[in-house]
């Protein structure tokens, strides 16, 4: 049985679905940055590409990773999935928290090539290897949140120990 009123819940799974996503679709953006600003010969699209992956990474994809964290972490105490009951659900945990962490590591070469950009430092191949790594883990970032929305969908069977032992004592209905 779910810990919180229908309504709240749908609010909550709403509220985590669109962050969730909005994080993908950030990500996605923040890719396409990363390729235009590698492949163009044009200096204020290499300049602009840069500056604006730093903008959306920091006013964008690191507040929405934070709000994926906090709103799926709500979600699973507010239903009967749990946080700790499913692999899935800790996998999910897992993904999102690491995520969340290398994404505030990325944002330091992010930084760092987007300061070279606004100097106009990036003509030619300058630090054409950082570029390629932004692109790289962009790429990453985007398999490894879609991961995350396959288990949402999938839910892979897999209950942990303190989940088969909470089922014992107060069975889930099987709609779930």
């Amino acid at each position: 049985m779910s810990a919180f009123p229908a309504r709240l819940r749908k609010t909550a799974l709403t509220a985590h679905v669109t962050v969730s996503l909005g994080w993908l679709g950030a990500v996605a953006a923040f890719l396409a940055l990363a390729m235009a600003g590698l492949v163009s010969s044009a200096p204020q699209t290499v300049q602009g590409a840069y500056v604006a992956m730093e903008l959306i990474g920091w006013t964008v994809i690191v507040p929405l990773a934070a709000l994926a964290l906090l709103t799926g972490v709500l979600q699973s105490w507010g239903t009967a999935w749990g946080l700790w009951r499913h692999y899935w659900v800790i996998a999910k945990l897992s993904i999102t928290v690491l995520a969340t962490l290398l994404l505030l590591v990325h944002m330091q070469p992010v930084g760092h090539v987007a300061d070279a950009a606004a100097r106009g430092a990036l003509a030619g191949g300058e630090l054409e290897g950082m570029r390629i790594q932004l692109i790289a883990d962009a790429a990453a970032a985007a398999v490894v949140l879609a991961v995350a929305a396959a288990l949402s969908v999938f839910k892979p069977r897999g209950m942990t120990r303190y989940g088969r032992r909470r089922r014992r004592e107060r069975p889930l209905p099987a709609a779930l």
